[in-house]
């Protein structure tokens, strides 16, 4: 599938900001069943970007604005061709071994009821790492609704397991949560969905990626209670949505944001 996106960022200051620093991670790389075809970033202010990579070798570009500003905006427009592998990643850049990623931070910190939850999964499925965690993503379909209105901050996994409810990126947290008490490693994956019936109707999203021994890194969707296919472009990881943001950064004023993404064919 060829997809094509369009992410546009404005953010509005009032009063003016005195300076802007951000980080973007809004570049995907080449892997197995995606290949960027052309990928370019516009930003409105006279900047210059300076690309790294980060530690999990996110590209990612870096940028300081002088002001004063009274908006700043980020456009992102690019195609990549993607193929289904059923969930499976190859080929992308590792920079660590798969059992970092069972380190939880204060957003992926499984409670006493996940816990409960990832072990009765456990005790009733007979089959192997695989199987527990299509089961543990069924589940957590079924349980969960995706909240009407997206947050401005992520939830941690416990509050969003609690009211049954999140946004993709919080039931993405409940997921690795539950992984994680099974000892499985597992990792925050931000990037685009494309399909008639998305969650959300500017193709921002996020999922899941879980180890699985003699197969490697798989992706699980519990938004949508899938694994990602050639519908999802993967841009960024982490150990958590901060950790994977699209844009992070610092200002010096009080601000409003506006965000217009859209996937299409």
């Amino acid at each position: 599938m060829r997809l094509r996106i369009a992410h546009t960022t404005v953010r509005r200051y009032d009063p003016p900001a005195t300076g802007v620093i951000q980080v973007l991670r809004l570049t995907p790389r080449n892997h197995e069943g995606q290949s960027v075809i052309r990928w370019r970033i516009d930003v409105s202010a006279d900047v210059r970007l300076a690309a790294h990579e980060d530690a999990f070798g996110n590209l990612i570009h870096v940028f300081t604005a002088d002001g004063p500003l009274d908006s700043l905006a980020v456009d992102v427009d690019g195609e990549v061709q993607t193929e289904n592998t059923n969930g499976v990643v190859r080929g992308a850049v590792e920079r660590f071994p798969p059992p970092l990623f069972l380190r939880d931070t204060a957003l992926t910190q499984a409670d006493a009821a996940i816990r409960d939850f990832a072990q009765r999964i456990a005790t009733a499925s007979a089959g192997n790492v695989l199987d527990r965690l299509h089961a543990i993503l069924h589940h957590l379909h079924e349980a969960c609704a995706l909240s009407e209105e997206p947050s401005p901050q992520p939830t941690n996994a416990p509050e969003a397991y609690a009211r049954k409810c999140g946004s993709p990126g919080d039931l993405t947290h409940v997921f690795m949560a539950a992984a994680h008490s099974l000892d499985v490693p597992a990792r925050y994956v931000a990037g685009y969905r494309c399909a008639a019936d998305a969650v959300r109707p500017d193709g921002a999203h996020a999922w899941a990626e879980a180890f699985v021994p003699d197969l490697g890194w798989v992706g699980f969707d519990p938004t949508n209670g899938v694994c990602p296919s050639d519908a999802y472009v993967r841009v960024a990881i982490g150990l958590d949505a901060l950790g994977a943001a699209p844009v992070r950064g610092m200002r010096y004023g009080a601000e409003t944001l506006a965000v217009a993404i859209k996937v299409d064919q």
